[in-house]
């Protein structure tokens, strides 16, 4: 009888002792980075009731020729989804493929992308026998889900040349009233344009003109704009990609157009975590004022161009609206779902 009792004491135990661990796994964060893998430029998007990550895959040019993507329920538990976009899909580009940005519009996923790394004659990076290089831009692609497989939309770059000195690369689609516009720009400079309804062309502007500059102080790439309280939230990178230096800035403005007066720097290295930090996107929790910054970070230590891991933390404001420093962590976020009841479409 005693024998009997004591099996069924450490029965109880075992079973209590499970449901305490299951209850950990619940809270428990994510962990940066979030997901395996070498991955950079990720954008972070919302579609219904799931969270979507759709990062460069950050390795040499020659065999940056497909984008995965990731997505999630509560920012923490990932699945991935392979090559969503490759070049098999896209005839006129060959390598560098990078710095997604996704917008839905309608039934349809627009996926636009960087590729071909197109370089202006005379510049810095111009090589005579490399053709390669001498064409490409920002391309689109699109598809019926946001898992793909996306296919070459229009059949060749939206914008690939220079103008206004930017170099056509890290776009970034935004819709405000019912406009999409589009940030891009390498090189330190960061046009500004209309997107047409059907998304293969560009609105002039109503001076007839399709490129309006819009670089802030220190802008260098990776545009990204999100809106809180009415106010116009601008950010980007600075620095270089390839070192300590990259950070990210931002200002704010009253319009999507701007001004936009840079107001400091939330995001940079921390040689006791991780150092580049940089080309982000920002979340929000749909129907709450909770945000999200999801940005690359180099591992410490770190010796190849090409390693920088994808990782989330969360993002704070002043009363005043500025934002304050991001804490950059090893211990991610806490799960977060979505709650969709009564989400409005955006």
């Amino acid at each position: 009888m005693k024998f009997t009792l004591n099996l069924s004491v450490l029965f109880l135990f075992f079973l209590s002792s499970c449901q305490v661990s299951n209850s950990k796994q619940e809270v428990s964060d994510s962990k940066n980075p979030v997901f395996p893998g070498w991955y950079a430029d990720p954008e972070g998007v919302v579609f219904g009731n799931e969270y979507w990550i759709y990062p460069t895959y950050s390795a040499k040019y020659t065999n940056q020729v497909y984008f995965d993507a990731f997505s999630s329920k509560d920012l923490v538990h990932w699945t991935k989804h392979e090559h969503v976009l490759d070049t098999s899909n896209v005839q006129w580009a060959k390598q560098a493929l990078w710095a997604p940005s996704i917008i839905q519009k309608e039934d349809k996923y627009f996926f636009f992308f960087s590729a071909n790394d197109v370089q202006k004659k005379g510049g810095p990076n111009w090589n005579e026998e490399n053709t390669i290089n001498h064409y490409g831009g920002i391309g689109i692609s699109v598809a019926d889900s946001p898992a793909g497989p996306f296919k070459d939309y229009i059949g060749q770059p939206l914008i690939n040349e220079f103008h206004n000195d930017a170099q056509p690369i890290d776009q970034f689609v935004y819709e405000d009233n019912g406009t999409y516009y589009m940030f891009y720009g390498g090189w330190k400079r960061c046009n500004l344009v209309i997107l047409n309804k059907d998304f293969k062309s560009l609105q002039p502007w109503e001076d007839g003109s399709l490129y309006k500059e819009v670089t802030p102080e220190g802008y260098v790439e990776g545009p990204f704009m999100f809106k809180r309280n009415g106010k116009y939230y601008f950010m980007w990178s600075e620095g270089f990609w390839g070192q300590d230096s990259y950070k990210v800035a931002y200002s704010i403005s009253d319009k999507v157009t701007g001004p936009f007066k840079r107001i400091g720097t939330i995001l940079s290295s921390n040689k006791n975590i991780a150092t580049g930090a940089g080309h982000h996107s920002i979340i929000n929790v749909p129907n709450t004022d909770d945000w999200y910054i999801i940005y690359h970070r180099r591992p410490i230590p770190n010796e190849g161009r090409d390693h920088r891991v994808t990782c989330i933390d969360r993002m704070y404001f002043n009363e005043d609206g500025t934002i304050k420093n991001i804490k950059m962590t090893f211990d991610g976020v806490l799960p977060q779902l979505i709650d969709s009841s009564g989400m409005e479409s955006k």
